[in-house]
């Protein structure tokens, strides 16, 4: 089936529709208040990466699994427990040695207040050593997965590939190995500084980055990412910038959020994609309510994979994605907790009137 560009394999064909590489991690949440006076939490699991599939199983009822690690101990047994809440397998996740105090590998945790009106949202990561960061190329069974199982679309990011000096190398392997076999390859920039200077020098860190977009069909990022990662500014005009950087690459699909943050809790928010020379919008909301902003590119770009996967094309795709994208801003935690129909609902702007 081919859909924007891309050419993709048959369903019956593969055992998984999506498949990703990346950290799962704990997410404490303070509710509405600050983590600095918190006495308890509400925990969920999260990712950028693996938002992006368990997205696609539990809101559009895709086939998921996601390659990960976690410590051998109850709290990665917890982090896996939250997976499988949400529909997506854990057949591909290593399990490492637990040394009993954690000096060797643990769980990754974020703590992450979701803001409101002056008060920006705000995540204090504490994920060293983490399991997932010690991956190494040869761990994984690349050609299994996407040869002997079958994967139709496999989705990664810059999160993952900024965790420690040897998972970009992770990051190339898997998206050599997904092309070799068929399977479309979405990446999203997801830049954060805070991971990607930990890496030492920007010009390495960005010649690396070039080499993994040039096995990517589908790029997402904004321009902060499009700078810092591929050395592109993103101009006003986004066609031409787009054209430019898909013709580098080889994009078939570039896809970028338009955010305006009018406060915490409000922001204007939009999303435009590229794809062989077409370039479509969704429409914008403005003053969009956020209770909690976190999660939302993710939801965005699992409703773009979603609608391309179902050969609806460009328009569906950014019109699937925005949606989703702001309405998993209404929900606490990274995951969406949205349903297609009520994606569909909000693309047909039949309002927020109450569902009997």
């Amino acid at each position: 089936m081919t859909s924007g560009g891309l050419v993709i394999r048959p369903a019956a064909d593969c055992r998984w529709d999506c498949a990703a590489l990346g950290e799962v991690m704990l997410r404490f949440d303070p509710g509405e208040g600050r983590v600095r006076n918190a006495r308890s939490f509400q925990v969920w699991e999260g990712g950028g990466e693996y938002n992006v599939v368990r997205a696609l199983r539990k809101a559009f009822g895709l086939r998921a699994t996601v390659v990960t690690a976690f410590p051998d101990n109850d709290v990665g047994k917890l982090a896996e427990d939250l997976i499988l809440q949400g529909g997506v397998d854990v057949g591909h996740v290593m399990w490492r040695p637990y040394d009993g105090v954690g000096r060797n590998t643990r769980v990754g945790l974020n703590f992450t207040e979701r803001g409101f009106g002056l008060r920006p949202a705000l995540g204090v990561s504490d994920r060293g050593h983490s399991a997932a960061s010690q991956i190494a190329p040869g761990e994984a069974d690349w050609d299994g997965l996407f040869g002997t199982e079958g994967v139709r679309w496999f989705h990664t990011g810059g999160i993952f590939a900024a965790l420690a000096p040897q998972t970009p190398e992770v990051v190339l392997e898997a998206v050599r190995a997904a092309r070799r076999h068929g399977t479309v390859v979405s990446f999203d920039l997801n830049y954060r500084a805070s991971l990607w200077n930990a890496l030492g020098d920007p010009k390495a860190v960005q010649a690396m980055n070039r080499e993994i977009a040039r096995h990517v069909d589908v790029m997402f990022g904004d321009p902060s990412g499009f700078k810092a990662c591929l050395g592109y500014d993103a101009p006003a005009d986004f066609p031409a910038f787009a054209a430019a950087v898909a013709g580098e690459f080889g994009f078939k699909v570039v896809a970028s959020t338009r955010r305006t943050a009018q406060s915490a809790s409000a922001n204007d928010w939009g999303a435009v994609l590229w794809a062989g020379g077409e370039v479509v919008a969704s429409v914008t909301r403005e003053n969009l309510d956020i209770l909690d902003r976190v999660g939302g590119g993710d939801a965005f770009a699992s409703g773009v994979a979603y609608a391309l996967l179902q050969g609806l094309g460009p328009q569906a795709a950014v019109d699937y994605g925005a949606a989703h994208g702001a309405l998993a801003m209404t929900t606490p935690g990274d995951a969406s907790m949205v349903d297609v129909r009520e994606i569909e609902a909000a693309i047909g702007a039949r309002g927020a009137s109450v569902i009997r």
